[in-house]
């Protein structure tokens, strides 16, 4: 019944502007992300419009959490919103991690499994791109939003793959002759995992939205 009421009732629209907008500073994170990847003297450069991006998201995550506080009917739960928004934010975040620590150990080479890792965090974000304003008419849109957290869930799975691979190739190369280059590698695969790891998660939050309201 209080769901019935719910769809009754008129909703508050500007959530999903913020939301799209917040998508595009995904995109264009992601995309500083991929070209830092190809390394040299641009590389700090990236990083610097990263954390830009950065920022921006911290603003438009504080304009959500400010309308949520001051909507009285929203367009789903208030805690789905907040997570939403929150997860997105942490894709940023995480973006912004993998540049300060590219450029605290001035890593200005990277390897090629590297900048297929970035590949897949520009596929990632494109997919929440397209399905982040699909939150506007859940209901007919239910199995494509599915169909795209699905992909979302299979490029994880080939990051994990690639991931693995590029530890195995690092510990061939330097594991015995130059254990800091190993350690440095390393860590930058493992931020990379993290921002692809971060955009399953904006996967998951919206799955969960679809499957509440469908």
């Amino acid at each position: 019944m209080l769901s019935i009421f719910r769809a009754l009732m008129p909703k508050e629209e500007r959530f999903f502007p913020l939301f799209e907008e917040q998508s595009r500073v995904l995109m264009a994170g992601a995309e500083a992300v991929r070209a830092l990847l190809e390394g040299g003297e641009d590389v700090p450069r990236y990083c610097q419009e990263i954390a830009v991006h950065e920022a921006a998201a911290d603003e438009l995550t504080n304009h959500v959490m400010l309308a949520v506080r001051r909507s009285f009917i929203t367009p789903f739960d208030r805690g789905d919103i907040k997570d939403l928004i929150q997860s997105m934010d942490d894709a940023i975040d995480q973006m912004h991690q993998t540049g300060r620590t590219i450029m605290l150990y001035e890593v200005r080479e990277f390897d090629p499994l590297m900048r297929e890792m970035g590949d897949i965090i520009i596929k990632a974000a494109a997919i929440t791109v397209d399905m982040v304003p699909l939150l506007r008419a859940i209901g007919p849109q239910a199995s494509r939003m599915s169909m795209m957290t699905a992909e979302i869930r299979r490029l994880e799975g080939r990051s994990d793959e690639l991931h693995e691979e590029g530890l195995k190739q690092l510990y061939r190369k330097y594991g015995a002759s130059d254990p800091m280059a190993y350690i440095i590698g390393s860590e930058v695969y493992g931020r990379l995992e993290k921002v692809v790891d971060s955009f399953e998660d904006v996967a998951d939050e919206i799955s969960g939205i679809v499957i509440e309201h469908v």
